[in-house]
C-alpha cells in the first residue's frame, strides 16, 4: 500500500479496475479501423461539456416547468369547472345552512382548490420521468459532481436532492446510498430546501395572481427552484466549514447508455410518485382543510355561517402571530395558512379556499380581489413557503434517520433562513422602488 501513500484508495481501485480491463481488451480484441463517434459519444461530448453542462441543466429544468405548465392548464380548469359546480349544487340544494357549508365551503373550496394541482404536478413528475429514463439524469450527477465537491456536497447527494423535487420524504431515504456518515448528515439538513411538489401549487396560484403574464408567473415559479438549490449548496458549505469538517467522499459513478423512454416505464414512474400526493389530498389534507373550514366557520352564530369571519376562532388566532408577519406585508390570513403549512405545504392553498370560500382555480380570482399580496410581499410569501419548516410527515422520516437534535436544528435553522431570506427580498424590492 505504500505505493498508494496518500492517494484515496476509493478513487484508486476504481483506476486500476479499468486500467487493467484495457490492458486485456487490448491483447483480446482486434481493431481493424479507427474508433468512430457514437451517438453517445456526441450527447456527451454536450451534455458533459466542463462550461455548458450546468448551464444546460438549468435550461432543461427551465424547459421543464414551462412545459408544465403549459400542457397542465386545460386540465387544471377541467376540475376548477367540476368543483365549481359542485359547490354551487351543494349550496343550492341542501337546506340545512351549517351542512350546506360544511360540503360548499370546506369539501369543495378547500379539497378542491388543492385538488385542482394534479394536473401540473403528475406532469412535472412525467417531465422528471423522461430525464432519468433518457440516461440524462445521471450525467447531470456527473456534471454537478465538481460544483458539489466545492460546495461540500458529495456527488451522490445530487440523486436524493434532484428527487426532493418530487417529495422529501423518499429524497431523504434515499441518502441511505451515502456511505459516509458526515455527507448523508449534511444531504438530509439542506433537502428540505429542494421545493417538493407539495410546495409548487402555493407557487402557482401567487404567480398567477401577482403577475399579470403566465410567462412571468412561470419564471417567478422556476426561480423558486433555482433559490432553492442555491440555498441547500450555501447552507452545505456553511456546514461543512462548520459543523462538519472535512472533504466529500470521491465520487464514483458508470453512466448508463441513452435510450428513447417508453411510455409505460414513463408513465409508471409518473404515478409512483404523484400517487402520494393523491393519498394526501384525500386524508391529511383533507383533515387539514376540514379543520380550517371549522375554525374559520365557529362560533356558529357569532360568524353568521362563516360570513364574518373575523369574529372565527381562527381569526383569534391569527391575530395572535400576525404581528410576526406584518413587517412583510401579510395578514392574519397569510400567518394562518403558513400555520396550516407547517402540516402540509398544500394545505397553504386548501387554507386559502376554505378563508376565501372558494373552490378550485376561483382561489385565484378570490385572492386577486382580496387584494392580501403586492408583487413585492407575493414574492417575498413564495420565498418563505419555500424555506421554513419541513412539513410534519417530512420531519417524521428525518427523525427516522437522524438523531433528534439534527432534526431540531433543520426545524431551527430553516424558520431562521426563511425569515432572513424573506426580509432581503422585501428590502431588495424597495429599494429598487417595488410595492
Amino acid at each position: 500500500m505504500n505505493e498508494y501513500s496518500g492517494e484515496d484508495l476509493e478513487v484508486v481501485f476504481p483506476e486500476r479496475r479499468y486500467e487493467a480491463i484495457a490492458k486485456i481488451m487490448e491483447t483480446a480484441v482486434r481493431v481493424r479501423k479507427e474508433r468512430k463517434w457514437t451517438f453517445t459519444d456526441i450527447l456527451d461530448h454536450v451534455f458533459l461539456h466542463r462550461v455548458l453542462g450546468i448551464p444546460i441543466f438549468l435550461a432543461l429544468l427551465y424547459a421543464v416547468f414551462q412545459f408544465t405548465f403549459a400542457i397542465s392548464a386545460p386540465f387544471s380548469d377541467m376540475i376548477d369547472l367540476s368543483f365549481g359546480w359542485l359547490g354551487s349544487l351543494a349550496g343550492a340544494n341542501i337546506s340545512n345552512p351549517m351542512l350546506a357549508s360544511f360540503v360548499a365551503d370546506g369539501v369543495c373550496a378547500g379539497l378542491g382548490s388543492v385538488l385542482v394541482f394534479i394536473p401540473p404536478i403528475f406532469i412535472l413528475f412525467f417531465a422528471l420521468a423522461i430525464l432519468e429514463d433518457s440516461g440524462y439524469l445521471a450525467r447531470a450527477a456527473f456534471v454537478m459532481d465538481r460544483a458539489m465537491y466545492k460546495l461540500g456536497l458529495h456527488g451522490r447527494s445530487f440523486i436524493p436532492l434532484i428527487t426532493g423535487f418530487g417529495c422529501n420524504i423518499p429524497a431523504i431515504m434515499a441518502t441511505r446510498s451515502i456511505e459516509n456518515e458526515n455527507d448523508r448528515i449534511i444531504t438530509i439538513l439542506v433537502n428540505p430546501l429542494m421545493s417538493c411538489s407539495a410546495r409548487l401549487p402555493v407557487y402557482v396560484l401567487l404567480a398567477g395572481v401577482i403577475f399579470s403574464t403566465s410567462y412571468v408567473a412561470g419564471a417567478a415559479v422556476f426561480s423558486m427552484y433555482v433559490l432553492g438549490i442555491a440555498l441547500a449548496v450555501m447552507s452545505a458549505l456553511v456546514f461543512r466549514k462548520t459543523l462538519f469538517r472535512g472533504k466529500p467522499a470521491p465520487f464514483v459513478l458508470e453512466l448508463p447508455r441513452y435510450a428513447v423512454p417508453g411510455l409505460k416505464s414513463v408513465t409508471l414512474h409518473m404515478w409512483e410518485r404523484g400517487k402520494w400526493f393523491l393519498i394526501k389530498a384525500g386524508t391529511f389534507i383533507f383533515a387539514v382543510v376540514i379543520v380550517a373550514w371549522a375554525l374559520s366557520t365557529f362560533p356558529w352564530a357569532a360568524t353568521a355561517g362563516g360570513e364574518l369571519i373575523e369574529n372565527s376562532y381562527i381569526a383569534m388566532f391569527g391575530h395572535v402571530i400576525e404581528p410576526l408577519f406584518r413587517p412583510f406585508g401579510w395578514n392574519w390570513q397569510s400567518a394562518v395558512a403558513l400555520f396550516f403549512g407547517f402540516l402540509a405545504k398544500e394545505a397553504v392553498v386548501g387554507t386559502f379556499g376554505a378563508l376565501l370560500g372558494a373552490e378550485g382555480e376561483g382561489v385565484n380570482i378570490a385572492l386577486a380581489n382580496a387584494h392580501w399580496f403586492t408583487p413585492l410581499s407575493g414574492f417575498a410569501y413564495m420565498v418563505f413557503v419555500l424555506i421554513y419548516f419541513p412539513c410534519v410527515a417530512t420531519i417524521g422520516v428525518m427523525l427516522k434517520e437522524l438523531r433528534p437534535r439534527w432534526v431540531l436544528f433543520a426545524a431551527m435553522y430553516t424558520l431562521i433562513l426563511a425569515f432572513v431570506v424573506a426580509s432581503l427580498v422585501m428590502a431588495i424590492g424597495h429599494l429598487a422602488g417595488l410595492a
